[in-house]
């Protein structure tokens, strides 16, 4: 017999549908992802811990899961709504099904609801905290629950999804399908460290590509320590939370400016933002997808991109003689990418490592690679 799940939001709104995954209840704020393919990667992305996510695309499931696809060790949604659940997955490359591989990662499933009355709530009053049950709870209980589940601004989750150790990686990128052509990978050339503050995979992997050979760190490391490890190159990664509690993560980083050159992505993007005496602020409902257009404004071209992120950096908290504003997001006019105008450093607030999504902004780890060659030069 199929068991009922419930949806409840913290100001009442109750979604009554199918449980698939785990049996549990599991809260967080929820938001939406309106990419059309890559679930697996959005499960097992540390960005979204602390988030129910809404998939738009109504079948989820289809194509099952299988090794290659994880960003991460583990799952990391707190929770999955879709309108409709693939039980029979169909692709050569699956060796599980999306629920079995929820289930067994504790992440429970409500399927049949409509998902689009739900995103048009969120689009037009914002994201609301949630609460997610495949184990038998009320409504009015679920409604309690989110209520008094924690917000999503001022929570530092960085430090909970950061390794534990260092380690090394060398593995470059490889094609997921036999149409995929990627470039051969460079000599590790260069050594970068990677701050982990909820890193994908694939990042390191289009670092390697590039001829880097990485050491991932604690988000918590300093910058003494990065120093000893006499790095080519700094990584900042991305992450879930709010950037503002990561104030140490902050300091550490505008020590080694101007020390080595600096790449980030997403909150690393942010951190760096914050490093360099700016100021960041939550979205209505955030960015979460594989479209969205952002200008390039050095070179004036547009680049369709991979996004995930509830934050973002204040452009007039900057100073115009210090930081370039190099790329600006064409559905908002929010800042998608900043250079400093002396300093060897860039981030950009997208995933250029597009996994999965278009390729258009691969070569940001270029760029980094030409950054580290120009400073070895200096």
């Amino acid at each position: 017999m199929q068991q009922t799940a419930i949806l409840a939001l913290e100001d009442g709104s109750v979604f009554q549908g199918r449980a698939y995954g785990a049996r549990t209840v599991r809260t967080g704020e929820v938001v939406f992802n309106t990419s059309l393919t890559g679930y697996q990667e959005v499960f097992t992305d540390p960005s979204y811990s602390g988030q129910i996510v809404i998939l738009t695309n109504p079948q989820i499931g289809n194509y099952g899961t299988n090794a290659d696809d994880d960003e991460a060790a583990r799952a990391w949604i707190e929770g999955l709504i879709v309108r409709e659940w693939s039980e029979v997955p169909s692709n050569w490359r699956s060796s599980e099904t999306a629920d079995a591989f929820l289930a067994r990662q504790g992440v429970p499933v409500v399927s049949e609801l409509d998902t689009r009355a739900i995103v048009r709530k969120l689009r037009s009053g914002g994201v609301l905290r949630g609460a997610l049950s495949t184990a038998g709870h009320s409504p009015a209980d679920l409604v309690e629950i989110a209520k008094n589940s924690p917000s999503m601004a001022g929570l530092d989750l960085a430090t909970r999804v950061s390794t534990a150790e260092s380690y090394r990686w060398t593995e470059p990128a490889k094609p997921c399908s036999p149409s995929e052509r990627i470039h051969n990978a460079a000599p590790g050339r260069f050594h970068v460290v990677a701050f982990d503050y909820g890193i994908k995979r694939n990042i390191l992997r289009r670092l390697a590509t590039v001829g880097c050979h990485l050491t991932v760190v604690p988000a918590g490391t300093t910058a003494e320590d990065v120093l000893a490890l006499k790095p080519d190159g700094v990584f900042l990664s991305n992450g879930p939370g709010d950037p503002e509690p990561l104030e140490f993560q902050a300091a550490q980083i505008r020590k080694l400016i101007g020390r080595t050159p600096i790449f980030g992505i997403c909150l690393g993007h942010q951190i760096l933002g914050l490093a360099l005496g700016g100021k960041t602020f939550k979205l209505k409902f955030g960015h979460r997808g594989i479209n969205h257009p952002v200008l390039n404004r050095r070179t004036g071209k547009v680049e369709i991109t991979v996004q995930n992120h509830g934050f973002c950096v204040d452009p007039d908290s900057f100073k115009d003689s210090e930081v370039e504003l190099t790329h600006i997001n064409l559905n908002d006019q929010t800042v998608e990418g900043l250079r400093h105008r002396s300093q060897p450093l860039f981030c950009v607030q997208y995933h250029p490592e597009a996994a999965p999504g278009p390729h258009d902004s691969q070569y940001l780890f270029d760029d980094f690679a030409a950054m580290m060659r120009e400073f070895a030069g200096a």
